[in-house]
C-alpha cells in the first residue's frame, strides 16, 4: 500500500499493518480494556464491621416501644457502615499482545482507507509558541488533530497543549483511544517508520 504525504511524494506502507481489515469487534475488546486499565480503582468505603464505635447495645431488648437494635452502627444509623462498602479493586483486562498489534493495525488500516491519516517529514516548530503550531496545522486544514513523532520536542509540547482538540505523543507512546479520538493524525516519516517496526 502507497500514500502520499503532504508533499505528493508516494510513500511505501506495509500491508500487515497499514493494510488490513477493520474488526470492530477486536477493536472494541482493546479500547475496553485500555480504558479499564487506566482506572485507578482506589475507591473505598467502611462496612459495618469497620466503622468505629457501636460496640454497646444502644438499649434494651423489650420494653422500650423503640424497634430492637443490636448496635448503633448499623446502616441505617447516623454514621453507620455503608451496606455494600465498596472496596480497592482491579479493573484492568488482559489483552494478549497479538490482540493489542493486531487491533492497533486495524485503527491505522482505517484512517489510511478515510484519508484521516497525514504524512509530513517533519512538523517542528522554531519557538513554543501555539500561534506557530496553528499556522502549521491551518496548512494542513486540519483542526481535531493527534500530532505523532519520533520524539516530541519541548517546543512542539508547549505549543500544543492550549489548543483544546490537539494531543502531542511520541511514536512510542501511541494507544487506541488516541487515535480514534481525532478526526485527523498528523505523523512524521520518522515515526511512520518506528511504528512500522513495531506493528510488522
Amino acid at each position: 500500500m502507497e500514500v502520499n504525504n503532504v508533499d505528493g511524494v508516494s510513500i511505501s506502507l506495509n500491508d500487515s499493518v497499514f493494510g488490513v481489515d477493520f474488526n470492530e469487534a477486536l477493536v472494541h475488546q482493546v479500547v475496553v480494556s485500555y480504558m479499564a486499565g487506566g482506572r485507578a480503582g482506589t475507591k473505598a468505603q467502611k462496612s459495618r464491621s469497620e466503622v468505629s464505635g457501636g460496640g454497646a447495645k444502644p438499649w434494651r431488648q423489650k420494653g422500650t416501644g423503640r424497634a430492637r437494635a443490636g448496635t448503633s452502627r448499623g446502616p441505617i444509623w447516623r454514621k453507620g457502615g455503608v451496606t455494600f462498602a465498596a472496596k480497592p479493586r482491579d479493573y484492568s483486562k488482559k489483552i494478549n499482545k497479538k490482540m493489542y498489534r493486531a487491533a492497533m493495525a486495524s485503527i491505522l488500516s482505517e484512517l489510511v482507507r478515510s484519508n484521516a491519516l497525514i504524512v509530513v517529514e517533519d512538523l517542528a516548530v522554531s519557538q513554543p509558541k501555539t500561534k506557530e503550531l496553528v499556522t502549521a496545522l491551518n496548512k494542513l486544514d486540519v483542526n481535531s488533530v493527534l500530532i505523532i513523532d519520533e520524539s516530541i520536542e519541548d517546543n512542539l509540547l508547549l505549543a500544543s497543549r492550549n489548543l483544546p482538540h490537539c494531543e502531542t505523543i511520541s511514536a512510542g507512546s501511541i494507544n487506541p483511544v488516541s487515535l480514534m479520538s481525532y478526526d485527523n493524525v498528523v505523523v512524521t516519516q520518522r515515526a511512520l517508520k518506528n511504528i512500522e517496526e513495531w506493528l510488522s
